[in-house]
């Protein structure tokens, strides 16, 4: 007999980032309690987790929770929470295409759906922002295939390939695609720290809030290391200033709590990419790029006027395949541009690769969340 409550859950990678999944049934109903709960179960905040499932880094301090879905024509619903190791916050606002990459094995491996054949394709809601995709995994034998040939930077060995096709990601969190209804702002920033400065930037959301702005503009190469830019308290504070800065002008009003915007930093590629970046998440540089931010700068890519231009180096045609390079590797996002409008794209698909890693219950104290008893 335990003293602690047990809830089942899977713990799973989901493209560069892992954590715990839940069935949306098995956690509190009310979302204070809920979140108390997934902050006792990743052990936040503790800047090490080390009374949780938490790996002491923002990747690696997110959860999954999944349910049927009731919405027409969609099969399951996923809420991405993004916890923080040393901060008690759990943020449902921002999506996560790295965790979604799990959703549908999540969902096989717990009954939640049933195999298709050799492939299987879910058409998934995530609720954070209320955009869809489709899912495919592969399915050969009725079981969920994790090993493969694919392979994706920031993962090591390769894995079965998981599909991602983004039905609507324009305007995920803002209010359009370019919420300042500009390709180019010139924004002026002042703060404590740092001498003012000006700067040329893209806002942009198609699938993730982002700030893109040119590495040489900040004085730097956009070749640092993580470690290099981690460091960089000078930079990271300019970050932070604009970031409040562009917040405001893109909607989303006081962002000093969010996770977003994310801020990249982009510079010409230097592996055969389209071009190389720097992303902070939003105040820690990223070792890869997030799956969305990468659909995002990719938008930027192809869109005239924007700070990439100059930069990137494109591929013609109405169907591109754009090679964003960031510290550990590339990630290769594949866009369609309306031919009857060069601003507009009509697809962003991806692939991405996941695993499960254990299967169990997570335990929490009773203090927490005992169920059944009153709130």
């Amino acid at each position: 007999m335990t003293s602690q409550t047990a809830i089942p859950c899977l713990f799973m990678r989901g493209g560069t980032s892992k954590g715990p999944f839940f069935n949306e049934a098995d956690l509190p109903a009310d979302i204070p309690t809920r979140d108390k709960v997934l902050l006792a179960a990743m052990g936040s905040p503790d800047k090490r987790q080390i009374d949780g499932l938490g790996g002491a880094h923002p990747l690696t301090s997110k959860v999954g929770i999944v349910r049927k879905s009731t919405t027409p024509g969609v099969d399951l619903d996923f809420l991405f929470a993004q916890l923080q190791p040393d901060k008690d916050t759990v943020d449902t606002s921002p999506n996560c295409g790295n965790m979604l990459a799990a959703v549908v094995p999540f969902a096989l491996e717990t009954g939640m759906v049933q195999p298709q054949g050799e492939t299987s394709t879910y058409r998934v809601l995530t609720l954070n922002t209320d955009m869809q995709c489709d899912v495919t995994v592969r399915t050969p034998g009725g079981q969920v295939a994790y090993e493969g040939d694919a392979r994706i930077d920031g993962a090591p060995g390769t894995s079965a390939p998981i599909t991602i096709n983004f039905l609507d990601t324009a305007g995920s969190v803002c209010s359009s695609l370019l919420p300042t209804g500009r390709v180019l702002d010139r924004v002026n920033v002042e703060g404590e720290g740092f001498a003012p400065f000006e700067i040329d930037v893209t806002c942009i959301d198609n699938g993730m809030p982002l700030v893109v702005m040119r590495a040489a503009d900040m004085g730097r190469t956009g070749y640092e290391t993580v470690a290099e830019l981690n460091a960089d308290t000078e930079l990271k504070t300019r970050l932070e200033a604009l970031r409040l800065k562009t917040g405001q002008l893109m909607g989303l009003g006081d962002v000093t709590k969010k996770t977003y915007p994310k801020m990249t930093l982009v510079a010409p590629p230097r592996d055969g990419g389209s071009l190389t970046t720097r992303s902070f998440i939003p105040h820690v540089c990223h070792d890869a790029i997030g799956v969305l931010a990468a659909v995002t700068v990719g938008t930027a890519c192809v869109l005239d006027g924007s700070v990439t231009e100059g930069i990137a180096v494109m591929p013609e045609g109405n169907l591109k395949t754009v090679s964003v390079e960031h510290p550990t590797g590339e990630f290769s996002v594949e866009l369609a541009i309306d031919p009857a409008n060069a601003q507009s794209v009509t697809r962003a698909a991806l692939l991405r690769t996941a695993r499960l890693i254990m299967r169990g219950e997570v335990m929490v104290p009773r203090s927490v969340w005992t169920p059944g008893a009153a709130a």
